[in-house]
């Protein structure tokens, strides 16, 4: 479980093709709180450490994550949010996420609002309807309110503190992103339509 507060960025340093998927290996300080086998968000998709050192650790990725994120993107060099799993004894600053994607959105705008940036993504259908307004969404593993949705597209307000932060800050229009619904909007339309 995961809170959607970035705790580091990290670089893929390499990417090694298996018969199953890939290896990444990612560079990052926060190497050094990992032990073999702890769940790290990377880009909000929950992945298992293998090897961590000081500096880095690797992790697989199967071909259903990399069909399903935006994790096939990330090649040597590019930047990625890291989260360790949420302690027990952790506060929940931000909100409770699974690590489990549930599609991919696009960035389709990108403007300066006052000190803060507005970035508009666009989101398939099937996903938006688990958006509202003023609810929570994860952008590449980023908890963030949605300020605005609609027909086909939803909109999220960054302070300076997520720009520079996150991977959020260096955004482009066209960019794929990672996107997580609030995990609660599926369990209500699940226990609605099952007693309907």
């Amino acid at each position: 479980m995961f809170t959607g507060l970035v705790q580091g960025l990290g670089t893929v340093a390499a990417v090694e093709p298996t018969g199953e998927g890939v290896r990444l290996a990612i560079a990052t300080p926060l190497g050094r709180e990992l032990a073999p086998g702890d769940s790290i968000a990377v880009n909000g998709v929950c992945l298992t450490a293998v090897d961590p050192t000081n500096g880095t650790f690797a992790a697989d990725v199967m071909n259903e994550t990399l069909r399903r994120s935006s994790l096939a993107e990330a090649g040597p060099g590019a930047e990625v949010n890291l989260e360790l799993a949420l302690r027990a004894d952790a506060r929940l600053g931000g909100h409770i996420m699974q690590g489990h994607v549930d599609g991919v959105g696009t960035i389709a705008e990108i403007a300066q609002d006052g000190f803060s940036r507005v970035v508009k993504v666009s989101v398939e259908p099937e996903l938006l309807r688990y958006v509202v307004e003023k609810g929570s969404i994860a952008i590449d593993g980023v908890s963030l309110t949605v300020s605005a949705v609609d027909d086909d597209s939803l909109s999220v307000s960054l302070i300076p503190e997520t720009l520079e932060r996150t991977i959020l800050g260096r955004a482009e229009v066209g960019k794929p992103v990672n996107l997580e619904v609030d995990v609660l909007a599926k369990y209500v339309e699940k226990l609605v339509g099952a007693h309907r």
